[in-house]
């Protein structure tokens, strides 16, 4: 067997997840365990290494065709440098991750944040396989985002290329401010967070809807209630699907990507949120910005960091 190997890492605060890919994307093995970031920097950077190299040992694959390891982080990170600048969901803060994994196993490392790998796994062998340009939106507790230009990872002049939950697209006088400091980004009304802070300030004015009997709130919850006839909760999933297309216009008129790829805990509402978005992007963009474009959901669910992060060797 003489094929070359790639392990991706993603790393999150709970769980290290590795997994072992092939030249084409596919993805062959995958291991998890857990991160112990309460035992600090030096556990959890032991952790990355005890599981690639055990993923490695428990495949029919040698250490000898292991190409290269890539890994993607939540957080600010110095790309060109290998650096952790901060990651707070594991406590790293200026760790030079790359140098270090590099002198452990004996191999070329890449890192990348975590929308970015994401972004490059759906691109490479998901929702945007066979697509050299398209454009990632992860619709999570924040709103994340990777740009894929000619097949690669666009990085942008800082490496902070993709920060799509921060285009400004609410009007100044709706807005309220993001947890970034900036006022009325897409973040804030399009994420899992903005849409449970709007249902939630929706029960405290007093409207009428269903919500006001949630013990707690969730984003799922308002879109069943959508889905079941609730017209607060309609306005809500609408308003949030409006900014999305909205932002989608924007990004069409400056990168023209072929296919947008939405993926997170929020897409799994379906086309119930998908035809609105197709809607409102279809009539805010331009007709030739718009020819042939896609907007779709991602496929890859939690494996899109790991596959992502294997294929920096080979597409960043």
């Amino acid at each position: 067997m003489s094929e070359n190997i790639y392990v991706g890492v993603d790393l999150g605060g709970t769980a290290i997840k590795v997994g072992i890919c092939n030249e084409e994307g596919q993805l062959l093995q995958t291991y998890e365990g857990p991160t112990e970031t309460s035992k600090g920097v030096e556990a959890v950077i032991n952790n990355i290494e005890k599981y690639v190299r055990h993923i490695v040992e428990e495949s029919p694959y040698s250490w000898d065709q292991l190409a290269g390891v890539g890994a993607g982080f939540a957080g600010f990170t110095n790309i060109r440098e290998g650096i952790i600048i901060f990651a707070p969901n594991v406590g790293f803060k200026d760790v030079p991750i790359r140098a270090i994994l590099e002198e452990r196993f004996g191999k070329p490392v890449k890192i990348d944040n975590d929308a970015n790998v994401a972004a490059l796994g759906e691109a490479w062998s998901g929702a945007g396989r066979g697509v050299d340009n398209c454009v990632c939106f992860t619709l999570g507790t924040g709103v994340g985002g990777g740009i894929i230009i000619n097949g690669r990872i666009y990085q942008g002049f800082g490496g902070m290329a993709g920060e799509l939950g921060h285009i400004t697209v609410v009007p100044d006088l709706e807005a309220i401010q993001c947890g970034c400091g900036k006022m009325g980004c897409l973040e804030t009304v399009s994420s899992a967070t903005g849409i449970i802070r709007m249902a939630k300030d929706a029960v405290a004015r007093g409207d009428r809807t269903s919500l006001a009997l949630a013990d707690s709130i969730t984003a799922k919850e308002v879109f069943d209630a959508a889905k079941a006839g609730d017209e607060v909760a309609m306005r809500i999933v609408n308003r949030a699907a409006y900014y999305l297309g909205k932002s989608m216009s924007s990004v069409a008129a400056v990168l023209n990507p072929e296919v947008f790829i939405i993926g997170g805990g929020v897409s799994k509402a379906g086309d119930f949120l998908f035809d609105e978005i197709r809607s409102v992007f279809q009539k805010l963009t331009p007709e030739p910005l718009q020819r042939g474009v896609r907007i779709v959901a991602a496929e890859l669910g939690n494996d899109a960091g790991i596959v992502g992060a294997a294929g920096l060797h080979l597409r960043s």
